[in-house]
């Protein structure tokens, strides 16, 4: 039987994606800057970005390391193009390339920086996508890794009640997709079992304290637009009333007596020394 390995092409190609990765990158990648900054690497290093989409994040990589080099890839050309737009000022130093993270072309140990965010929960059998990202990073190298988890989305009591999507809809659309949409608390027996060391999970705290309620609005806003029919096609609700889930988070974050929270897991490990 042949495995879809994109099952989710339609949400990822769709220009609510290109809003979702925008809005993301902004509330997500203050906090992220300064846990990779911990890692305390040189400056002249090579990076990859696997499943890079429209290079928000590796225009922000380049930035964060002046001297670095950075290869984003990705399987949509679309936003290859995006990101090589994005990127032209920097191009130098920053390129992009058609690969998949199910088979990337880098030679065995060639990146210092393995980075691949929001992208292992939408895959299946994220654990081979995750073994070629630790084959191309070198001895000693480390790989940085956003793997989302849809059980740590709070929002308030509400009509309709936020509470029943989160319970249902990620299930029921991992089961129709074959992914782990709960893949955050299973990364570090995943990367363990990869004989990878000092693994470390950190979470970046998206609430409606620490980042404007509008940006977070807006992620919400462009998960509704991809995403409200096919998980209600999945978890049988309505699409109205899908949507009706979303609008009611929505307004839960706008409203400035309201209190929400995403808990994103960051995750990392260094490559042992063979």
């Amino acid at each position: 039987m042949t495995v879809d390995l994109n099952p989710q092409a339609k949400q990822m190609a769709a220009e609510s994606m290109v809003r979702t990765l925008a809005a993301q990158a902004a509330v997500i990648w203050p906090q992220e800057a300064e846990l990779i900054r911990q890692y305390a690497l040189p400056g002249a290093i090579d990076i990859l970005d696997a499943g890079c989409g429209t290079g928000e994040c590796s225009r922000r990589l380049a930035e964060l390391f002046p001297q670095a080099r950075v290869l984003g890839v990705d399987v949509l050309d679309a936003h290859l193009d995006t990101a090589r737009s994005r990127c032209r000022d920097v191009a130098d130093r920053v390129s992009f390339a058609r690969q998949s993270v199910f088979g990337l072309d880098a030679p065995d140990a060639s990146f210092d920086l393995t980075v691949c965010r929001h992208v292992l929960h939408a895959l299946p059998h994220a654990e081979r996508a995750l073994g070629e990202l630790v084959r191309v990073t070198r001895p000693e190298g480390r790989l940085h890794l956003i793997m989302e988890d849809y059980g740590m989305l709070h929002f308030q009591h509400g009509t309709p009640d936020p509470r029943e999507f989160w319970d249902a809809g990620p299930p029921a659309f991992g089961r129709a997709t074959g992914t782990d949409l709960f893949i955050g608390r299973n990364s570090y027996t995943l990367l363990r079992d990869l004989g990878l060391a000092d693994l470390t999970i950190d979470y970046v705290i998206v609430d409606t304290l620490r980042v404007p309620r509008e940006t977070f609005a807006a992620i919400i806003e462009a998960w509704r637009d991809g995403y409200a029919e096919p998980v209600a096609e999945a978890a049988r609700f309505t699409a109205a009333e899908s949507v009706a889930f979303f609008n009611r988070m929505i307004a839960n974050i706008l409203d400035p007596a309201g209190y929400a929270v995403w808990m994103v897991p960051v995750v990392s490990a260094r490559r042992r020394t063979a």
